[in-house]
């Protein structure tokens, strides 16, 4: 009998302990209705905020203006757009956006792999609809960041407008 009750003990108190601990946890933090409400304001605004390549160079020189690449540290350091500043996207907080970007007012180009063809090593494209201009756009927006312009076309690697930088630029 003592050995049926050390076995019912033994299995009801860790089952109320996890109730009770489930009981105080709160909500995550996260929230995918407001996702899809930023989502669907910018829309609109996104579309009016994709430039051809010619553009993105003009910007590229202007005051005020910086290049943002987002993908991984590594893909970063070995081969980016020449001048470009790198915030990993999974690295996004309001903290570390202002202090690589100064002010809400700067304007930030933004590029990914799928804006270039030619380099599957360093600029593996992604499935179309995930590409990380996406996320990104839409993220700088949550943050503030509404001077956005994202390069809408897809440029061979080849082309001598393009000038890159990193460990594996000769």
């Amino acid at each position: 009998m003592r050995t049926i009750f050390n076995i019912l003990i033994l299995i009801l108190i860790p089952i109320s302990m996890q109730a009770q601990h489930k009981k105080k946890l709160p909500k995550s933090n996260v929230d995918y209705d407001s996702f899809l409400k930023i989502s669907e304001e910018i829309l609109d605004y996104r579309q009016e905020r994709l430039v051809p390549l010619e553009t993105f160079l003009e910007y590229m020189t202007e005051e005020n203006t910086i290049v943002l690449d987002t993908r991984s540290e590594a893909a970063y350091k070995q081969k980016h757009l020449k001048g470009a500043i790198h915030i990993n996207f999974s690295d996004f907080t309001e903290e570390k956006l202002a202090n690589k970007i100064h002010s809400k007012e700067t304007r930030i180009l933004i590029y990914c792999n799928n804006n270039i063809d030619g380099d599957p090593i360093h600029f593996a494209s992604k499935k179309m609809p995930l590409a990380l201009n996406i996320p990104t756009f839409i993220n700088l927006y949550g943050y503030g960041y509404k001077n956005v312009y994202e390069l809408s076309v897809l440029v061979p690697i080849k082309d001598a407008r393009l000038k890159f930088e990193g460990t594996s630029v000769k």
